[in-house]
């Protein structure tokens, strides 16, 4: 798959959160994209105290538990950090625009003619590209090439708005919950749609942290690392993280007027973790959905929040207030929320 324009390498850093040790087959399945960019690999603080096997050939900084005590502190770091979350610590500490991130157990995937997808160009186009919340275009991103504005689509509206983030997919072990794939175990996704779309405004919609990529200096402090379940584990459907962090960005990015893409590049997604184990444990992210729906259903963020920083702490102070009487886990959340732009701030503001 190749792309109309060049990727200015030096606008984007490549996250990776690393939950295993050696990220020798993950890096050598991605080097022919992966080569040429800046990679940050954040280690599991919960990952046992081995060097991380990473092959030649990269230009990578990698950060550990002791790097990030010295930023957040002893206390905090396993607690706001640690599983799939470590790959926040990528996203506070990175400088560029544009900011990739792919999880450890995902490789390349193929498109229809059998071409591997560049997972890292596809997404920066997303970015780069205008987003279009207001009026849907039936012909999906009318920027990409070869396609347009239909019929109808109006003429004030065809410049656009900035586009925050790209939601891409996955083959094979698609994003399921727990119990689905539980009652599914031979289910796959094999469907490749050639296709990029906004989503529109106002609808909510559960980002995956798999496979995204962000505008850092448009959002960044959005992307927090908040809400955590009792017993979260290290598979995908035993977390909410990520699910939560993205219906904060959405509705962040609403109200300051950008855009949200879903759709390419996809990756292949090998298998981890067994559905019907994780079915055993009590897990409360099912309920916690629930309750979350109707609260962003209803959720106004004053005229008076003009930053990302504003409305994320506007955020916390509604989570509080309307969920933190319903589950404890919502005041962490709120607390988490406010705890991170500051440290959004600190760092940043020294940087």
């Amino acid at each position: 798959m190749s792309l109309d324009h060049e990727i200015n390498k030096n606008e984007v850093d490549i996250v990776i959160g690393a939950l295993n040790a050696d990220l020798t087959p993950f890096l050598d399945t991605w080097r022919p994209f992966f080569t040429g960019f800046h990679l940050i690999i954040v280690k599991d603080p919960e990952l046992k105290e081995e060097e991380l096997n990473i092959p030649q050939g990269f230009d990578v900084d990698v950060y550990s538990k002791t790097d990030m005590e010295k930023v957040v502190g002893s206390s905090d770091t396993t607690a706001m950090f640690s599983g799939y979350s470590c790959r926040y610590f990528g996203y506070l500490v990175s400088k560029k625009k544009y900011i990739v991130s792919i999880d450890d157990d995902c490789v390349p995937a193929k498109d229809p003619k059998g071409f591997l997808v560049d997972a890292v160009s596809q997404h920066v186009d997303n970015l780069e590209r205008p987003a279009t919340p207001l009026f849907f275009n039936t012909l999906y991103d009318p920027y990409r090439e070869g396609a347009d504005f239909v019929r109808g689509y109006p003429f004030s509206l065809r410049s656009g708005v900035p586009c925050a983030a790209s939601c891409g997919l996955w083959l094979n072990l698609a994003d399921l919950d727990a119990p689905t794939q539980a009652l599914k175990t031979e289910q796959r996704n094999t469907s490749y749609v050639d296709a990029v779309m906004t989503v529109p405004l106002k609808a909510m919609l559960p980002i995956s942290g798999i496979n995204i990529a962000f505008n850092r200096e448009l959002v960044g402090p959005a992307l927090v690392p908040a809400l955590r379940i009792a017993g979260e584990g290290r598979v995908r459907w035993e977390t909410l993280e990520d699910v939560w962090c993205g219906m904060c960005l959405k509705h962040i990015v609403d109200h300051l007027g950008y855009g949200v893409k879903t759709g390419l590049p996809y990756v292949w997604r090998n298998e981890r973790g067994d559905a019907v184990e994780s079915l055993k444990k009590k897990w409360e992210g099912m309920k916690l959905m629930e309750k979350s729906v109707p609260f962003f259903e209803s959720l106004k963020l004053p005229e008076s929040a003009v930053t990302v920083e504003d409305c994320v702490v506007e955020l916390a102070k509604a989570v509080r207030e309307q969920l933190g009487s319903d589950d404890h886990a919502f005041t962490q959340a709120a607390d988490a929320m406010v705890k991170w732009v500051q440290l959004w701030s600190s760092v940043n503001s020294s940087g």
